[in-house]
């Protein structure tokens, strides 16, 4: 009898353990699939800021050609 009953724990705990490790595996393959889309986000957020620098640079360009256009006008 006090066998069976300490088999019944014992495979009630490894049943137990199971169930957290079932827990544990989904929760790690749920964070993988979340990091990999933050690392496409962030690909694509990295890609957009760069057009945005390189936007923002012509455009600092141009308001200086216009502000020394504006200065050598205002010479002559």
């Amino acid at each position: 009898m006090l066998l069976i009953l300490k088999s019944s724990l014992l495979m009630s705990s490894f049943e137990n353990l199971e169930e957290k490790l079932d827990s544990l595996i989904a929760l790690c393959q749920q964070l993988k699939r979340e990091n990999q889309v933050l690392r496409e986000r962030e690909s694509t957020l990295s890609g957009e800021r760069g057009k945005l620098m390189e936007q923002n640079e012509m455009a600092r360009q141009k308001i200086e050609t216009m502000i020394n256009r504006l200065r050598n006008l205002n010479a002559e």
